[in-house]
């Protein structure tokens, strides 16, 4: 029952991240027809675009959400199966990329991560390491047929981990806030502050793993 859950979430995100990954293959022929591998000097979606975006993405994270619950009964399982389909979602997604388009072609090349509260910016190695615990550690929780041990403490510290994972995209976009749209436009990477991401990496996986560690002791 347990590896038959698991096989079903699979299929569900393999295949949102197909739907992902083809929506935006034509969005980059539409707006980087000369070449749909390079993605900056960035160009901006229009207005329509952008709001049909941000719907999508908020969509996305319902979708994860409402299979999450459906998937398990209790809240550490719940939020198990979450993490499982987040994380193969976006393992997917640039897999898929991969496959249609032969995007990404180096390890840290610089990608537009989310758009919601304004773009995430990073080296798309950066996400999908994030994605790859969630995954490893979302299965080893589904399989094992118990809740995860979650102590305050263990939560504040994955909830730590994830603020600074999320200030480490957030910050590239920061700092064109002031400019507005023009500040936006025509974007190059500049640097990435890896000490904040790797912090915030470090944290969720002591969190993850020590809650899970103490749970199977206790079996």
């Amino acid at each position: 029952m347990r590896a038959r859950t698991l096989l079903w979430l699979t299929l569900f995100a393999v295949a949102m991240a197909y739907v992902e990954a083809a929506l935006v293959v034509h969005l980059r022929h539409l707006y980087y027809a000369e070449n749909p591998l390079a993605i900056f000097p960035l160009q901006l979606l229009s207005h329509a675009d952008l709001g049909i975006e941000l719907a999508r993405e908020a969509a996305t994270l319902i979708m994860i959400l409402s299979v999450a619950l459906l998937a398990e009964r209790t809240t550490s399982r719940r939020f198990a199966a979450g993490v499982y389909v987040f994380g193969v979602w976006d393992l997917g997604y640039y897999a898929c990329l991969k496959l249609l388009i032969d995007w990404p072609q180096t390890w840290l090349e610089w990608d537009v991560l989310f758009l919601i509260p304004w773009p995430w910016l990073g080296p798309w190695l950066a996400p999908a390491v994030i994605a790859l615990l969630f995954a490893v550690w979302g299965a080893r929780a589904l399989l094992s047929g118990i809740s995860p041990a979650f102590t305050r403490r263990r939560i504040l510290l994955f909830l730590l981990g994830a603020a600074l994972g999320l200030s480490a995209f957030l910050w590239p976009g920061a700092q064109l806030l002031p400019g507005g749209e023009a500040a936006f436009k025509g974007y190059q990477p500049a640097g990435f502050p890896w000490i904040v991401y790797i912090a915030g990496l470090a944290c969720m996986t002591l969190s993850l793993f020590m809650g899970s560690r103490e749970q199977t002791d206790r079996q």
